[in-house]
């Protein structure tokens, strides 16, 4: 069966651009041009409205979207299922995670995987973990190693791979804004103090839930996306910053920062594996699930 059709236009639904969808698809725009073509006049209607610079999807391109990505997740399923049956699993399972995450967990969750199903194909993507629920919700991914939200989106399944308190940091070197007395914190204290914060997720929520507590409106600096970019403006002394212990542990960059023993301290930052409860049906998915001992 060839789904290619169905690929190139959720492609480029994605994309909304002939040239990148095209160069993603391995073809050339004429040809990804003529297979959009085609699926339009096999459905009798127009899935995008195109002009010399936009490319925006219909209401029944948007429509034809959901039964794209659909359709190609079911036929990976039984594909797979009769491949496990056979005994033998192979395809391609796209995981998301931050840098740090790359280099602390997926080399002992992959090793024995790896040797299991030397078949599978592993693609990696790497980006800011604020990110990572809402691509697995999206279908973008398969999984992502990301931190547990306070409330767990409905239709996702999640696996604690390792807990880790959230901690501030300070540059090593003095500052007049750095807090004196961070275990017994006040308004005056942290008043005008610079914070690198990152741009969204767990960790923005919680240091901004400590600072509502403590009555304060912080002073942002800088907001970044990527704990690990935090530890770099910090460690160039821009400010103060609040990252998972596991991320400083694992920078080049830890002995320019110290850790500040502030009062009431952070909640723990619970990393681990998350996949749409839905896609577990897929032997494939189900196979790297089972891996995961949950901690």
């Amino acid at each position: 069966m060839d789904f290619r059709p169905l690929k190139h236009f959720l492609m480029l639904a994605d994309s909304l651009h002939f040239g990148r969808a095209s160069e993603a698809c391995h073809v050339s725009p004429s040809t990804l041009s003529r297979s959009i073509r085609q699926l339009e006049q096999q459905l009798g209607v127009v899935l995008f409205n195109r002009d010399n610079r936009h490319v925006v999807l219909t209401p029944q391109g948007k429509r034809f979207q959901r039964y794209a990505k659909e359709a190609l997740e079911e036929w990976e399923q039984v594909r797979l299922s009769l491949q496990s049956e056979a005994k033998r699993l192979s395809g391609e399972i796209s995981i998301y995670c931050s840098v740090t995450a790359s280099y602390s967990f997926l080399y002992s969750l992959l090793a024995d995987f790896r040797q299991r199903y030397p078949a599978i194909e592993l693609k990696l993507h790497t980006g800011d973990p604020a990110r990572a629920i809402q691509r697995v919700l999206a279908g973008d991914e398969d999984m992502a190693i990301t931190s547990r939200p306070r409330r767990l989106p409905d239709g996702l399944a999640f696996k604690s791979l390792t807990r880790s308190a959230l901690v501030f940091i300070a540059p090593q070197e003095q500052r007049p804004w750095v807090p004196q007395q961070p275990m017994s914190p006040s308004q005056t204290q942290w008043q005008g103090v610079p914070m690198i914060l990152s741009e969204a997720g767990l960790s923005r929520e919680l240091a901004d839930t400590w600072f509502k507590a403590l009555g304060v409106t912080p002073t942002i600096y800088a907001q970044v996306a990527g704990h690990e970019a935090i530890v770099s403006m910090v460690g160039l002394g821009f400010g103060i910053g609040v990252v998972p212990r596991i991320v400083l542990e694992a920078s080049p960059l830890a002995e320019r920062v110290r850790i500040l023993p502030v009062k009431p301290e952070l909640p723990h930052y619970d990393v681990g594996l998350c996949v749409l409860e839905r896609r577990l049906k897929s032997p494939l998915i189900d196979a790297l699930w089972q891996e995961v001992v949950e901690r």
